[in-house]
C-alpha cells in the first residue's frame, strides 16, 4: 500500500482548530497555509478546494494568492503540529503491519503481504481509510499494488479519499496513457528532452527501445524504461525497532451482540499478535481489549497476564476474559486487540509451573509460524475463517 494524507497540512490544522474550539472548518472557506504573510516571499505551501477554485496553486507566493483571491485566509504553517498528526496516523498503521516505510511526512508505504489474516488487500485498505476517517478526522488516498512504484502512481489517481488499484495487468489501461510528467521521479527538465523524442505518454517511453534511453541518459534512462513498464524492485524500509506495543484491529461487516461470535474474531487477532510477538522475539505481559459500539462508544480494559508469554493459546484466554467482564450485549462494530508491557522473551524468567504444557505450545507455534513463513499468513490459521480449529484446545 501506498498511502498519501489528502491536503495534510490545511487538514491537521482544520482538525486542530475544530478540537479547540474553533467554530469555522478553514477546509471549507479560501485558506491557505503557508509562510510569514508579512514577507512577499512567503510560499503557499497548501490550499483549500474553495482557494484553489481562484486558481492558487501550491508554490507561488503569498502574495501571488492574495492579487488572485484578496480575502484569502491566511495561516502559518506549523510543522511540530503536522509531526504530532503524522505520528497519530503510523500509530494507527502499526495496528496492520509492522513494516511501514514513513516516505515523508504525509505519506509512506506499508508491506502487507505477510499481515492480511485472511482479507484481501483491498479489505484492509477500505478498513484503513474508514478508520483514519472516522478516528482521526482527515482523509487519505491509498494506493494498492505489488510494488512501491505502482502502489504510489495508483494514489495519485482521483482525488480525495479514494483507493486505486494499478496492478502489472492494469499498466497498459491505467498508466500508459497518462502525460509522461506524471511518471514518478521524472525531473522537470528530463520531459522537454523526451518530448524532443516525441515522447509524450508513459506508454510512449515504455515501448520505446531501452537501449536509446540508457545512451541518452545512462542509468536514469534505465530506470525511466523500467518506471514505464511497471517494473521496481525496491524494497519497503522500515526502521528495526523493537516495539512498545503490539495489536491489531478489525471494524466488522455489521454488528454483532453474540459473544461467540466475539470470542471468534478475537481469537482471530490474539494468532495474529501473538506471530509478531514472535518474530520480534518479544513477550506481552499485558492485554488490552478494545470495543466500539455501533453508538461510536470506545471502552477497553486490560489485564496483567499470569506470566510474560507470546502464545496465541494464554493470548486469547486472557482476551476472551477481558471480554466477558467488558461486554454486556450491546452491538459491536470493531474489535481491538493489544498486548503491552513488551520485554524480550530473553528477559523471562524460567517458571517452574506448566513448563511441559508451556513447551508443547511453543512449539506448536514455532511450527505453525515455519509454515506461514513459508507458504503465507493464510496459509493456515487456527482461527479458520473467523471459526475455530476444533482440534486445538482453546476453551
Amino acid at each position: 500500500m501506498h498511502i498519501d494524507v489528502n491536503n495534510a497540512f490545511l487538514s491537521w490544522y482544520a482538525i486542530w482548530r475544530l478540537d479547540n474550539g474553533e467554530e469555522i472548518d478553514i477546509r471549507e472557506i479560501p485558506a491557505i497555509i503557508g509562510g510569514d504573510e508579512s514577507k512577499r516571499a512567503g510560499i503557499v505551501l497548501a490550499k483549500s478546494n474553495l482557494a484553489k477554485q481562484f486558481g492558487i496553486v501550491t508554490g507561488e507566493t503569498i502574495y501571488q494568492a492574495k492579487k488572485k483571491c484578496p480575502n484569502i485566509q491566511v495561516f502559518r504553517g506549523n510543522y511540530n503540529l503536522y509531526r504530532e498528526y503524522s505520528d497519530k496516523l503510523y500509530k494507527l498503521l502499526l495496528e496492520y503491519t509492522d513494516k511501514i516505510e514513513r516516505y515523508s511526512i504525509d505519506e509512506c508505504f506499508l508491506d502487507m503481504t505477510e499481515y492480511l489474516m485472511k482479507s484481501t488487500l483491498m479489505d484492509k485498505a477500505k478498513e484503513i481509510r474508514k478508520r483514519v476517517n472516522e478516528e482521526l478526522g482527515f482523509t487519505v488516498n491509498i494506493g494498492l499494488s505489488s510494488n512501491k512504484l505502482l502502489a504510489k502512481m495508483a494514489s495519485d489517481f482521483e482525488k480525495p479519499n479514494k483507493i486505486h488499484t494499478l496492478y502489472l495487468n492494469e499498466i497498459e489501461e491505467k498508466m500508459w496513457p497518462l502525460p509522461i510528467r506524471e511518471l514518478f521521479m521524472l525531473g522537470r527538465k528530463t520531459v522537454p528532452k523526451l518530448y524532443n523524442m516525441n515522447i509524450k505518454t508513459i506508454g510512449d517511453l515504455a515501448k520505446i527501445d531501452k537501449k536509446q534511453l540508457i545512451s541518452k541518459f545512462g542509468k536514469h534512462g534505465k530506470m525511466m524504461w523500467e518506471y514505464a513498464n511497471g517494473i521496481d524492485d525496491s524494497e519497503v524500509v522500515y526502521k528495526h525497532e523493537e516495539p512498545k506495543s503490539i495489536g491489531n484491529s478489525t471494524t466488522l461487516a455489521k454488528d454483532i451482540n453474540n459473544i461467540d461470535a466475539l470470542n471468534e474474531i478475537l481469537l482471530a487477532l490474539s494468532e495474529h499478535v501473538a506471530y509478531r510477538l514472535r518474530k520480534h522475539d518479544m513477550v506481552a505481559n499485558v492485554i488490552n481489549v478494545g470495543l466500539r459500539t455501533n453508538e461510536f462508544k470506545d471502552f477497553s480494559h486490560q489485564s496483567k497476564l499470569d506470566s510474560p508469554t507470546a502464545s496465541t493459546k494464554q493470548i486469547y484466554l486472557k482476551a476472551k476474559e477481558l471480554l466477558k467482564f467488558m461486554h454486556k450485549g450491546e452491538p459491536i462494530r470493531l474489535v481491538a486487540l493489544r498486548a503491552d508491557k513488551l520485554i524480550n522473551k530473553d528477559e523471562t524468567q524460567i517458571s517452574l509451573f506448566n513448563t511441559q504444557e508451556k513447551e508443547r505450545q511453543e512449539k506448536l507455534d514455532k511450527a505453525l509460524d515455519e509454515l506461514k513463513q513459508k507458504y503465507g499468513y493464510s496459509s493456515i490459521t487456527r482461527a479458520g475463517k473467523l471459526g475455530i480449529d476444533k482440534n486445538i484446545n482453546f476453551k
